[in-house]
This record gives C-alpha cells, sequence and structure tokens, in this order.
C-alpha cells in the first residue's frame, strides 16, 4: 500500500513540475521569444561580451552568421535598426539576371539584437525570398539556442536549448501556422518526457512519462475547454443545418411561385 502512495504522490510532483515548467517557458516566450528576428530589441539576458572595436569604432569580427565572404553574385547591405549607433542589421542579396532583367533577392539576413557587436541571429530564404530557417542565440552565451523552420515562409516547427547544452530539449509543431503538438526534455536526459497536444493553438492533453521508458503514462485533459469547445462545435453545425434548411425552403416557394404564374 505505502508503495502505491508513494508512486502516485511521485506522479503528483511529476505533474506539477510538468505544468510549472510550462507555465514557466511561457512566461519566457513573451520575454525572450520576440526577439527572434527583431531589429527593435535592446540589451537583455545573461551574455555580457564585447565585441572587440578599431579605434574608429567599426567591429574587429561581429561573428557573422551569413555566408557570403568570397562568394560571387552577392550583394550585401549594413544598416542601423531602431536603437542602434552603428549598424547592427546585415542582408545579403543574390543577384540574378543582368541589364534590364537584373534583380535580386533577399537570401540571408542577420542582428545583433543586443548591440554588444555580436550577430545572435540570422534567417536564411529561399531563392523565391520565402522564410526556411532561423537561428537565434537568445541568451547571448554565444551558442544557438533557438532553431525556428519554415514551410513554404510558414512557421512550421521551433526548437529550444533550455539547458544550453547545445542540443534541443523543446520541439513544437506547427500547422498552417498554428502550434498543433509539442514535446519536451523536462529533465534534460535527452528524451522527452511531456507530450502536448493542442486544438486551434490551446493546450488540450499532455502526456507525461513517468518512468523514463519514452512513453505516456498517463494524459490529463483540459475536459472543461474540450468540452466548450464540442457545444461550440455543435452550435455552429446546428446553425450550419439550419442555414441550409431555410435557403431550400426558399428555393421551394420560388419554384411553387413560378410554376404558379
Amino acid at each position: 500500500m505505502a508503495t502505491r502512495v508513494d508512486r502516485r504522490a511521485r506522479e503528483r510532483r511529476g505533474t506539477s513540475r510538468a505544468w510549472a515548467r510550462l507555465a514557466w517557458v511561457g512566461v519566457s516566450c513573451l520575454v525572450l521569444g520576440a526577439c527572434a528576428g527583431d531589429e527593435t530589441k535592446g540589451p537583455r539576458g545573461p551574455g555580457n561580451m564585447q565585441a572587440e572595436r578599431r579605434a574608429d569604432g567599426t567591429i574587429v569580427d561581429d561573428r557573422a552568421l551569413c555566408e557570403f565572404k568570397g562568394i560571387k553574385g552577392l550583394e550585401v547591405s549594413e544598416t542601423a535598426g531602431p536603437g542602434a549607433i552603428q549598424p547592427n542589421v546585415r542582408r545579403v542579396w543574390k543577384v540574378f539576371g543582368v541589364g534590364a532583367d537584373r534583380r535580386k533577392v533577399l537570401i540571408c539576413r542577420e542582428i545583433d539584437t543586443n548591440f554588444d557587436g555580436f550577430k545572435d541571429t540570422v534567417r536564411t530564404y529561399t531563392d523565391e525570398g520565402q522564410s526556411k530557417e532561423e537561428r537565434a542565440d537568445i541568451n547571448h552565451d554565444g551558442k544557438i539556442d533557438t532553431w525556428n523552420y519554415f514551410a513554404k515562409g510558414r512557421l512550421s516547427e521551433v526548437r529550444r536549448d533550455n539547458n544550453h547544452d547545445g542540443e534541443p530539449d523543446e520541439w513544437k509543431i506547427y500547422i498552417a501556422g498554428e502550434l498543433s503538438r509539442a514535446k519536451r526534455d523536462t529533465n534534460f536526459d535527452t528524451k522527452p518526457d511531456v507530450w502536448e497536444m493542442y486544438r486551434k493553438g490551446r493546450l488540450e492533453r499532455m502526456g507525461v512519462d513517468i518512468d523514463g521508458d519514452e512513453r505516456v503514462d498517463r494524459w490529463d485533459h483540459d475536459t472543461e475547454w474540450r468540452r466548450e469547445t464540442e457545444k461550440a462545435e455543435e452550435k455552429k453545425r446546428e446553425l450550419e443545418e439550419e442555414k441550409k434548411k431555410k435557403e431550400i425552403e426558399r428555393r421551394e416557394k420560388e419554384a411553387e411561385e413560378a410554376a404558379g404564374g
């Protein structure tokens, strides 16, 4: 009996830790997640490194993340984003055609978001100019910890390294730009132990692996929200059926009037 009670207590603690981590991650995304691709953000994060500068203030090595040096057919531009005294945004363009047919397409953009002189966020693009991949060093320690992937220009997957060991421990999948499912390695043993399923962008159920075998031991459901959603969908179906019924009645009435006339 004691063993059973202990197991239940461990499960409750595991669930509490998982939900607490979800709350922490949500707050972190609000505070830090907006930095990816944002040229307006100022200093933040634990990184206190500063790039070496020459006497005129230019940076010796900004740790470029875009590949452009020594590559023909590319054009590079550098601009200063809001709040920046010196250029902190670099764009790399690929040039196609010559003369009147000449055109250029953005293939890479990198940003120094906290003005420490090092590029920490980079996004690459397809030859059609659609977003392809974005990598970011959110805590500014010199290591990439966030990977965003795009499909046809829309966000399709996000990977995060929350303990900064160089390996992702959080994976999120998006469908049609909306969060669909996620998995997390909450104890950082390289194996996912929490799985989340979303519906309309909201967490519907969460699976927890208690014994570390990479299989769900328990599913937790947001039953109240699911009931509300199902009720709303049923009401929507009823309204659609009522609309169809009225349309049929209207057509039948028009047909009868036409026949009588």
